[in-house]
């Protein structure tokens, strides 16, 4: 299984103020261009005023002269402080959006650690099982009696030691894999001592085919992981098995909507956004979703409608239905 990675929170940042010491200036210059239009046309009225004037006239001409400039300034100084206001105020929601996303981090953060952890380690113990089990023989295979094989085109076989011409390839000396460990191992062990999950996985990676479609779900598990979506919490609605045949007869588009039953919103929309912007995660979906379409083409030839509705309850499946309803294979 790949290595996890530690899913990033990207922290908001309100963008600065549109340059407000520029407007004030602006704004300052207009007010004292307008207060010398204002004294200059006050001092022409003065000069061509007749003479003679008395207190009250000197009076309402002072007030002519000043109070219109005393407005100009008081208008200037209102319109600083409107500006300073939304400064400050800009700066106050991108200290409350950067507060709000280390407090969602904290809460989420420890969560999805613990789960990639507990990933890893189910990881190192797939592979140390693996490797002890390597050179032992699987007993269940020596029991005897007919096995239906998981993809059509390998017959089964209950020889131990087939008589094969030199030079065949070791695989095709193994009895093919079994219905039965086929969707086992699409399920995945379900814990460290989880012994038939272990043994139905390793079954399934000596088949070149089914060892394929292990893997590129392997990958989008773990990707899926890292944006905190575990097939465990995904609650599909159960399709009929018909309609899974259909499918894998070629049948596509709202012919076979009925497959697309994942419904978690959040779900959806995290794995439409990270294949919009990620095209490692991009790549890993398409690839998964044509081995899963190649590979159940052949498993459904063999398979009961017991045995498909098995399937669909497995996590592969339902990573199947989560990434087709995001690229769009059941609209």
């Amino acid at each position: 299984m790949p290595d996890s990675q530690q899913g990033k929170i990207v922290t908001p940042q309100a963008s600065p103020p549109a340059q407000p010491e520029l407007r004030s200036s602006r704004t300052e210059m207009v007010a004292s261009a307008l207060s010398v239009i204002w004294l200059v046309a006050v001092a022409a009225y003065i000069f061509v005023a007749p003479e003679g004037v008395g207190t009250l006239g000197l009076v309402m001409t002072l007030m002519m002269v000043f109070l219109p400039i005393a407005v100009i300034w008081v208008a200037v100084t209102t319109l600083r402080s409107v500006q300073e206001l939304r400064a400050e105020a800009a700066r106050l929601q991108s200290t409350v959006e950067t507060m709000r996303a280390t407090w969602v981090q904290s809460q989420v953060q420890p969560s999805v650690e613990k789960k990639l952890e507990e990933i890893e380690r189910s990881a190192r113990t797939t592979e140390t099982v693996l490797a002890t089990f390597t050179s032992r023989r699987d007993t269940s295979l020596a029991a005897g009696g007919e096995r239906k094989p998981a993809l059509a085109g390998r017959p089964a076989t209950v020889d131990d030691q087939p008589a094969l011409a030199l030079g065949t390839p070791a695989e095709d000396l193994r009895p093919p894999l079994s219905i039965a460990d086929f969707v086992r191992a699409l399920q995945f062990p379900e814990s460290p001592e989880d012994k038939e999950g272990f043994r139905a996985l390793r079954l399934a990676l000596e088949d070149r085919k089914v060892a394929k479609l292990i893997r590129a779900a392997q990958d989008v598990l773990t990707l899926l992981a890292q944006e905190g979506i575990y097939m465990d919490d995904l609650k599909p609605d159960r399709a009929r098995p018909e309609l899974w045949r259909s499918f894998a007869e070629g049948a596509r588009g709202g012919a076979v909507s009925g497959l697309g039953g994942i419904r978690d919103r959040s779900s959806l929309a995290l794995t439409a956004g990270r294949m919009r912007e990620d095209p490692v995660f991009r790549d890993a979906a398409h690839h998964f979703l044509r081995t899963f379409d190649k590979t159940f083409a052949e498993f459904e030839k063999n398979a009961s409608d017991a045995e498909l509705i098995a399937l669909a309850d497995s996590r592969t499946a339902r990573a199947f239905m989560l990434f087709g309803r995001v690229a769009g294979v059941f609209d």
